[in-house]
């Protein structure tokens, strides 16, 4: 007699049908909503300066997701490791629209974007973030995973870094003292601390057989 699913089963058969592009479609449709609310002044008496909020947050919510996938999976046997490429793509894709916006419609100024960056110690961290995931998108292929071979998981643990710089850079921007910005950074910290400690207790096994 069969045994019955496990919960973690029963969600993996529902996340297995689940096609990998319709992340990249749900994205891009957010952006776009994201978009149209700022146009036609749904985001408030800034629109730009909300849009660039927006994109960000959603940046650094993915960022959050793409690190959760290992624990989830090692901890919860949930796997959503066939999305991890198209999160992290789509993270790349909000830091860029994010950086677009503030570049392209708020400071409207090649001068200007420079001055900020080597000025604004915020700006400076946010950049240092951005680029950060430059190579990491461009190496997000099956190509690149096979002429790297060991070095491109190596390349790819920079998103640690980023993510913090990340949450740091949203902490720098915000005006007074204020908890979102703070979340983010704990979520980021301790995701990276399970994965730490993870590796940390293999390692012993390893050792210890």
């Amino acid at each position: 007699m069969a045994r019955p699913l496990t919960t973690a089963q029963k969600i993996n058969g529902v996340l297995r049908r689940v096609p990998t592009w319709s992340l990249y479609v749900l994205g891009a449709l957010w952006a776009a909503f994201l978009f149209w609310q700022a146009l036609t002044g749904r985001l408030g008496v800034e629109p730009i300066n909300a849009l660039e909020r927006e994109y960000g947050d959603t940046a650094l919510k993915l960022l959050v997701a793409g690190l959760a996938v290992t624990p989830l999976l090692k901890y919860t046997r949930v796997s959503l490791l066939k999305f991890r490429r198209a999160i992290g793509l789509l993270t790349f894709f909000f830091v860029l629209a994010h950086f677009s916006v503030w570049a392209l419609l708020d400071v409207q100024s090649f001068g200007r974007v420079w001055a900020d960056i080597l000025k604004r110690p915020y700006v400076t961290v946010g950049m240092i973030a951005f680029v950060g995931l430059i190579p990491l998108a461009l190496t997000s292929n099956n190509l690149s995973i096979r002429k790297l071979g060991r070095n491109w998981r190596r390349l790819h643990q920079l998103v640690y870094g980023i993510a913090i710089l990340g949450a740091v850079h949203f902490i720098w921007l915000s005006k007074g003292f204020q908890i979102e910005p703070l979340v983010y950074l704990g979520l980021i910290l301790g995701l990276l601390a399970i994965r730490i400690r993870w590796k940390t207790f293999k390692r012993r096994d390893v050792v210890g057989t």
